[in-house]
């Protein structure tokens, strides 16, 4: 059972990323997937969360806009766009998976995290 997150990098400003957590195990469709990301010297935060079940998809307030998540079944695999990137969107970004069909902040699984740096 394992949860692998990956796509992370150097972006310049106002660029774009896609990350990417493949689960392998266990099926992401009887889940929640949540991204969380943690920046130098700050608290962990959650950017958002996919219902497996049907795509459903949830944001925090401040981030609505330039986040998007998908979930694509066949790969089982959950991704998270990231548009007109920012340097405060520096962090490492985590993938956490809940058994369920509600988003309700569990973790049964953890992804090991990737990182997205924003800078010119």
């Amino acid at each position: 059972v394992q949860l692998q997150a990956s796509g992370g990098g150097l972006v310049q400003p106002g660029g774009s990323l896609t990350l990417s957590c493949a689960a392998s195990g266990f099926p992401l469709n009887h889940f929640t997937i949540a991204w969380f990301r943690q920046a130098p010297g700050k608290e962990r935060e959650g950017v958002s969360c996919i219902r497996g079940s049907d795509g459903s998809s949830y944001y925090a307030d401040s981030l609505k806009g330039r986040f998007s998540s998908s979930i694509d079944n066949a790969k089982n695999t959950v991704y998270l766009q990231i548009n007109s990137l920012k340097p405060e969107d520096t962090a490492v970004y985590y993938c956490v998976a809940d058994y369920g069909r509600l988003c309700r902040g569990g973790s049964d699984y953890w992804g090991q995290g990737t990182l997205v740096t924003v800078s010119s």
